[in-house]
């Protein structure tokens, strides 16, 4: 019997305050935020460290819960899945990017700018999330 697959997924500010965005092959050309699959016995946070190291080469540091979603055979992702979705907000100390295969493409912008990228809906509340809380 197929469940649900619990994800972590993170938006991160680098040392300037800008946000990292990606597009990855997975959400069918929109653009997101690094995460992936929590593994048995793995915390979230541990889960969301480890993705962000995988994708980006990045070490998180002040990783804090953000919001919980729904993702049910959304299709936006590149194949039928069924999510719950974990989101987090963190910071990085560096620009460095060294991507994995999943990335195709990122950028560091303004929180405020982040819209004007063809996000997919799952990163714009996020976003929207930041935005009202005003995270920076």
């Amino acid at each position: 019997m197929d469940r649900p697959l619990v994800c972590v997924g993170v938006l991160v500010w680098g040392p300037d305050g800008r946000v990292l965005l990606v597009r990855t092959t997975k959400w069918r050309g929109s653009w997101g935020v690094p995460g992936g699959k929590v593994e048995w016995g793995e915390t979230l946070e541990t889960a969301t460290k480890r993705e962000f190291v995988e994708e980006t080469g990045l070490v998180l540091r002040d990783v804090r819960y953000a919001q919980t979603q729904e993702a049910v055979l959304p299709t936006e992702f590149h194949k039928p899945s069924h999510m719950l979705l974990i989101d987090f907000f963190a910071r990085a100390d560096t620009f460095e990017i060294a991507p994995n295969e999943e990335i195709e493409a990122w950028a560091w912008v303004e929180l405020g700018e982040a819209h004007t990228y063809p996000l997919n809906s799952f990163t714009r509340t996020l976003v929207d999330l930041a935005l009202a809380q005003g995270e920076a």
